[in-house]
């Protein structure tokens, strides 16, 4: 089977897992990252320019439902305690089976479970850029 770019997307993310978060991260290093800027890199290698930040991020691309995302599309979230409001303020890339790649605070680039605690509750939206 031939391997998506979603999957390539995916798998180049992974090389960077532990990598640490930094809030506001230049986008010309790879020592650390910020969400926007990881998701900025790793897509970059394969032909997708994303902007700069997580909310412009969640303007490019079509909307896809959580029920249809598929690897490699980036779904956005509101931060915890402003999660009734409907602001962007993290973004990952969805890696199939439910799981989520991105970075955030402490341990910088990893994988989390989109449908369990704060991922679930502060979802907002997904995009696909592929």
């Amino acid at each position: 089977a031939t391997t998506t770019v979603g999957q390539k997307v995916i798998n180049y993310g992974k090389k960077y897992m532990g990598t640490p978060y930094k809030f506001g991260a230049s986008t010309s290093t790879t020592r650390n990252f910020d969400c926007s800027s990881f998701m900025k890199h790793i897509f970059k290698k394969y032909g997708v320019d994303l902007p700069r930040t997580s909310v412009q991020q969640s303007k490019v691309g079509r909307a896809v439902s959580k029920a249809n995302l598929k690897k490699g599309d980036l779904v956005f979230f509101s931060s915890g305690s402003r999660a009734t409001g409907r602001n962007i303020t993290h973004v990952a890339v969805y890696m199939g089976g439910g799981k989520i790649l991105h970075t955030y605070g402490g341990p910088g680039v990893t994988i989390s479970d989109l449908n369990s605690g704060n991922w679930k509750r502060t979802y907002i939206k997904a995009r696909r850029v592929l």
